[in-house]
């Protein structure tokens, strides 16, 4: 190892983890897809199938290089922002650059993009994208206010699901509620690769220079409440709309793509991704020369891992919108041909492994695993995602077929949501709050919408779209909520089982102990 440098070994050591991750990540939905073609229940050209391989080792990739390049620059950005402006003690700059902070990275984020584009003939995709990011500004600087006082989080949600689900109730009074699905998934989609790493960090930041006895719990919770304000926005804005509701299915044919020209798609590509990175970077360094006043050494490194988050999420983006999502509108709008349990089944498989692949949930798990101490671990939250995006994906095709309100599933889920708040430790309630907002990420909005727009579009109609197949990626950010505080309500019995075992015991031996007199 003499003359080679340290730092390029130690970063070549931590991409080579990350292909690891990711290619374990990816590997199921794409072999699903796979094993799916070589089925008679749907056609897919071999030249279709060998664009969908080509893209999912760009994701891999995309993937890869965006984790290293989050772990490089993104979180330690949100962290040295949220140290420095709390340990200055200026909190009217601290609520200010949160609120502009919120608003820049919700309008860098890729998948409210994909989102706005698939939703273009009923609402400006600009206009919605600049509400949205309105709604994470004001809930982020909420959140940091949360962290300074320390307030309680379970009693701030309680109070905006009430106002959240008063303005669905007006809207539907409106005669609006086809767009209320459309509302509820703006949520879902805002906190995706670029968010989570940047306020996740700046919470944890934020909340060790307060300290506290719950320092830890406290840093949990910002993208829960990011989250919730880009819904109410949207649906505020939806109250004020008075354009056409009509819908049609965007063109998800992948030969758009390559008809355009992969190179020009690729060029595209990298002057959005430029454009929405270039808003969070020049803020950055304002701060750095106002405020931070970081060395140069951790200069450098950010600078590396913007990067490499930049390129990783160019092929990311690039393959989802080149196969992944003319495959998933293709296999929707076919598998549902065949039979309604077929799809529902694919659609619960589907599910399970599609979080695998999601770049911003990894970076969740690894910031839980690490807060926690371990007390949550890597595997718990998988398989609790898991479960509950299978779950939430498969429901969300059984809504389609019966053709019903999306408010039927979710006004449910979250009274038992918040009920169960009120039972588990509230450590569980934050990270189940926060999980919920990123298993919903680019491949939720990319692959999982359309599978379920083609299959509304044979089981229903595509004027039914609005109504019955968005709203899927709402149901996704729904469902973990009840599963990971379900792992806080397990975690809860397991230790009062415990402590009556162990009182049984100490009864039962004091009762041998007892001598009794004639």
């Amino acid at each position: 190892m003499k003359g080679k440098n340290p730092v390029l070994i130690q970063l070549r050591h931590a991409l080579g983890d990350k292909l690891k991750e990711s290619l374990i990540s990816v590997f199921p939905v794409t072999l699903l897809v796979f094993l799916l073609a070589v089925t008679p229940w749907v056609d897919i050209s071999a030249r279709e199938l060998m664009i969908f391989g080509i893209s999912a080792l760009f994701l891999i990739l995309g993937i890869s290089l965006f984790n290293l390049g989050a772990d490089m620059a993104m979180t330690p950005m949100g962290q040295y922002i949220g140290e420095g402006l709390t340990g200055s003690r200026r909190l009217g700059i601290l609520l200010g650059v949160s609120f502009v902070m919120g608003l820049f990275i919700t309008v860098a984020e890729p998948d409210l993009s994909v989102l706005a584009n698939q939703v273009a003939a009923v609402m400006n995709g600009n206009t919605l994208i600049l509400t949205v990011g309105f709604g994470v500004g004001m809930m982020l600087l909420l959140g940091v206010v949360k962290i300074l006082f320390h307030h309680d989080l379970t009693s701030i949600l309680l109070f905006g699901y009430m106002v959240l689900f008063s303005l669905a109730a007006i809207l539907i009074d409106r005669g609006k509620g086809s767009l209320l699905a459309m509302s509820f998934d703006s949520g879902g989609v805002t906190t995706g690769p670029i968010t989570v790493p940047f306020i996740m960090a700046l919470g944890v930041g934020i909340a060790l220079t307060v300290g506290g006895r719950n320092a830890s719990e406290n840093s949990f919770g910002l993208i829960a409440l990011c989250s919730l304000g880009p819904i109410m926005a949207v649906l505020a804005l939806s109250l004020l709309s008075n354009g056409n509701l009509s819908f049609s299915v965007p063109d998800y044919s992948m030969e758009t793509v390559l008809d355009h020209g992969l190179g020009k798609h690729l060029q595209a590509t990298m002057g959005d991704v430029g454009k929405s990175l270039v808003l969070i970077v020049v803020f950055f360094f304002i701060l750095q020369f106002a405020i931070l006043k970081l060395p140069f050494s951790k200069i450098i490194q950010i600078i590396l891992g913007i990067l490499y988050a930049f390129i990783g999420l160019v092929l990311f983006l690039a393959a989802v919108e080149m196969s992944f999502m003319p495959i998933g509108y293709k296999i929707g709008l076919q598998l549902s041909q065949q039979s309604p349990h077929l799809i529902i089944g694919f659609a619960f498989l589907i599910g399970m492994v599609v979080v695998l692949a999601e770049p911003a949930v990894h970076v969740l798990n690894a910031q839980v695993n690490e807060v926690t101490g371990g007390e949550v671990s890597r595997h718990q939250m998988m398989m609790a995602l898991s479960i509950g995006v299978g779950v939430s994906i498969g429901l969300s095709v059984i809504r389609v077929y019966f053709g019903f309100s999306v408010l039927y599933y979710l006004v449910p889920g979250y009274l038992i949501s918040l009920g169960l708040s009120f039972f588990v430790p509230k450590l569980y309630t934050a990270i189940a709050f926060d999980s919920g907002g990123v298993a919903s990420g680019p491949l939720t909005s990319s692959f999982i919408l359309p599978l379920v727009v083609g299959t509304c579009v044979t089981m229903q109609s595509e004027s039914a779209v609005l109504d019955f197949a968005f709203g899927v990626v709402a149901m996704v950010a729904m469902t973990p909520l009840i599963t990971i505080q379900s792992l806080g309500f397990k975690s809860v019995m397991a230790v009062r089982y415990r402590r009556n075992a162990a009182m049984r015991r100490i009864l039962a031996s004091a009762d041998d102990q007892i001598i009794y007199f004639e």
